[in-house]
């Protein structure tokens, strides 16, 4: 090859080199700018507050006046059972029978006081609840909330109310302590050797002081009302859905049927500790009684007690729950539709 070809060649190559575009970096797209949301005010539903705890009180009221005078006397039936052993129908017919000769003397009467407090204030405590959680999350008047905060207020107002209640009970139709035996005294003879003090008449009986309620008796009557109140206004919320349609169609009775279901089962599981409370109180020897004793006096009364706890707990929280709850949403609904 000569050099004017290679010549042409090399020129031919730098002119093709030289006519092809340059690549050009290209700039990095803009980020895009991220704007904050703004900041959403909470909102609480407390339009007619007064008026919704009115209601609650209302409520809970009359749930109480309703179902208290059963419980009253339930309740003292299955207390004289487990001290003195008188059968529960036979306290139940008497109490009905003095309750309607004299309705002044029993529905102001200590026990019945203490009763109608006891229930009222663990409907008017679930009903607050449901009240503030209402407000707080912005929801309807009438909602119900199954959360833990009603499980730990309703358990701790009627813990704390009950538990002195059964105190009350226990010293008032509990076992009555004998009466001391006074030293006998000298008979007096006619000799004129006879010294005054043998003269003096003879001391009065002196009852002993009501034993105190003991420490056990008291944790057991806590765990009793604890898992009683777990059942009546926990646990039906929580399972009612789960109600086969063949048991209960419509979701009111679902409700109305776990409402009633629940606490009543539970008294087979709760019964004993009420019993073994009870015993410990009744039964105080100086020496202590072996658990055998203790184990057979709660089979003994276990049955029957356990029906007529039913029996105290289905008006308690089964009716009075199911009136309670019924009659505050029906409050709540008028009083929103009044506002609409």
């Amino acid at each position: 090859m000569t050099r004017d070809a290679i010549a042409q060649d090399a020129s031919f190559a730098m002119a093709t080199v030289s006519e092809r575009p340059v690549a050009r970096p290209t700039p990095p797209a803009p980020s895009p700018k991220v704007v904050p949301a703004p900041a959403v005010a909470p909102t609480w539903n407390t339009r007619d507050l007064g008026l919704r705890l009115g209601v609650d009180v209302v409520s809970a009221a009359s749930a109480g006046a309703l179902t208290c005078p059963l419980i009253t006397i339930i309740d003292r039936a299955i207390i004289e059972k487990a001290s003195k052993g008188f059968p529960i129908r036979q306290t139940i017919t008497n109490c009905l029978k003095s309750m309607i000769a004299k309705p002044t003397g029993f529905f102001f009467s200590t026990p019945f006081l203490l009763i109608y407090t006891l229930y009222t204030s663990t409907y008017l405590t679930a009903n607050a609840i449901d009240t503030v959680t209402s407000t707080l999350r912005n929801q309807s008047y009438s909602t119900v909330t199954p959360g833990p905060a009603k499980f730990i207020s309703t358990t701790a107002v009627n813990m704390a109310i009950c538990v002195y209640k059964d105190a009350r009970f226990a010293k008032i139709f509990g076992a009555s302590p004998p009466p001391t035996q006074s030293s006998p005294q000298p008979k007096a003879h006619s000799t004129p050797s006879i010294s005054r003090t043998s003269l003096r008449p003879p001391m009065p009986l002196q009852p002993i002081a009501a034993p105190t309620i003991p420490k056990v008796s008291y944790s057991l009557f806590c765990l009793r009302d604890s898992v009683t109140i777990f059942a009546s206004f926990n646990v039906p919320a929580l399972i009612a859905p789960s109600i086969p349609d063949f048991i209960a169609s419509t979701p009111s009775m679902k409700a109305a049927t776990a409402q009633f279901a629940c606490p009543a089962l539970m008294q087979f599981f709760s019964t004993p500790m009420h019993l073994l409370g009870l015993d410990l109180y009744n039964r105080q020897p100086p020496g202590g009684l072996p658990w055998t004793d203790r184990v057979a006096r709660i089979r003994r009364d276990y049955i029957s007690s356990s029906f007529a706890r039913m029996g105290k707990i289905v008006p308690a929280y089964g009716v009075g729950g199911v009136v309670n709850v019924r009659m505050r949403a029906t409050l709540m609904e008028r009083l929103e539709k009044k506002i609409e």
